[in-house]
């Protein structure tokens, strides 16, 4: 039986193995149904994810562990080369191409390997 996926939300579910819904008993052709009807009393679909995952297009996808905590990620934005485009030890400008860069090293002796 071509059963989809929202037959089982519709109010004309049939909730039995031999039948699918008073309207369509074998099912419909296709990817929907016209006379679908929400029921107000079916179970709304559970969006559990395990801790450190998200589901992108159905797929879960594992974060990677962060390095750093939430406040110095914020940190970072205020001071690094990276995100501001100068040196914060003397204030000099990096060229333009610094989101490319890998090593962050300037000429008053400054580095940082580390992002």
């Amino acid at each position: 039986m071509p059963k989809i996926p929202m037959c089982d939300r519709c109010l004309l579910y049939a909730h039995n193995p031999y039948l699918v819904c008073a309207v369509h008993l074998d099912g419909v052709d296709g990817n929907s149904c016209l006379d679908f009807r929400e029921d107000p009393n079916a179970q709304a679909e559970e969006l559990w994810q395990p801790e450190g995952a998200t589901y992108y297009n159905g797929e879960l996808i594992l974060q990677p562990q962060q390095r750093r905590t939430q406040q110095q990620q914020l940190e970072l934005l205020d001071w690094h080369p990276m995100f501001t485009g100068k040196c914060p030890q003397c204030g000099a400008s990096f060229d333009r191409d610094y989101t490319a860069r890998v090593h962050w090293d300037c000429e008053c002796g400054w580095m940082d390997d580390t992002v």
